[in-house]
């Protein structure tokens, strides 16, 4: 969706929610000194300023990660990640997924990263310019198609559109079989808005049908402002890594507390 900036919304409980499994992820694949892909389908800008007129205009990071960053013990990987672009940006930046992965993956790992939006994707090409990543102007499922089975075969892909194009519902359900069946090893993420009206339900009911061992995490949490749709915070997670499972748990619990 070109209209679509999360300027706006990072640092808010979602990103706490999808960062957190992400950087757990990508630590737990690190363990194992063999390199990995990651692909990112919808990127953004990757670097973001919690002190700009963005993020100030909806407050949603001041009800986030301002928040929520004390759930996390200072070994935590997403703190961690945090912690190195603070040190290298300042306070106030936050890092969106593409840096998060960027921060936590190494010198022999691919990283893929796709974004349409034009103002988007120079922000995120000047982001990622020190590093060895990939960075495309090219619609991100067409980009997973073309790049899966990656080299090297090991790795993860994370799934995140705006969710504004109302058939990015319909279609995610083939769109995952379509890639599990040419790389069935790679760990898939998928996030998820929770709204008011909940259309994420029938996806979410499709892909358990094919993948019954799908890890499905969802937290509640208030909304952002007075009649904001968003509620919550969705992932479904097909080859699970050791370990995920009790890290959606703990932020079960952390969630509970707002």
């Amino acid at each position: 969706m070109l209209s679509y900036q999360h300027a706006y919304h990072a640092g808010n409980l979602a990103d706490v929610h999808k960062h957190a499994l992400l950087a757990r992820a990508l630590s737990y694949l690190t363990k194992k000194d063999k390199p990995l892909s990651y692909i990112e389908t919808h990127s953004g800008r990757g670097l973001y300023d919690l002190s700009g007129a963005e993020a100030q205009k909806t407050g949603e990071a001041a009800q986030g990660i301002s928040l929520a960053e004390q759930w996390f013990d200072q070994d935590h990987p997403y703190r961690q990640a945090l912690q190195t672009i603070r040190d290298k940006h300042g306070p106030d930046a936050y890092p969106g997924s593409p840096v998060i992965a960027q921060t936590l993956l190494r010198q022999t790992d691919q990283i893929h990263l796709a974004e349409l939006h034009p103002q988007e994707h120079a922000a995120l090409s000047y982001a990622m310019s020190a590093s060895h990543a990939k960075v495309y102007s090219q619609d991100g499922f067409a980009l997973a198609q073309s790049l899966c089975p990656p080299t090297p075969r090991r790795g993860l892909i994370l799934i995140d559109p705006s969710w504004e194009i109302k058939d990015d519902y319909a279609r995610m359900p083939k769109f995952v079989a379509s890639l599990t069946k040419k790389w069935n090893v790679g760990i898939v993420m998928i996030w998820y808005p929770i709204l008011t009206d909940p259309q994420h339900m029938p996806m979410i009911r499709a892909i358990k049908q094919g993948h019954p061992e799908a890890l499905i995490h969802e937290v509640p949490f208030p909304p952002a402002r007075k009649g904001h749709r968003m509620i919550g915070s969705g992932m479904a997670i097909l080859n699970t890594p050791w370990g995920l499972a009790d890290e959606a748990k703990a932020l079960t619990k952390r969630f509970k507390s707002l």
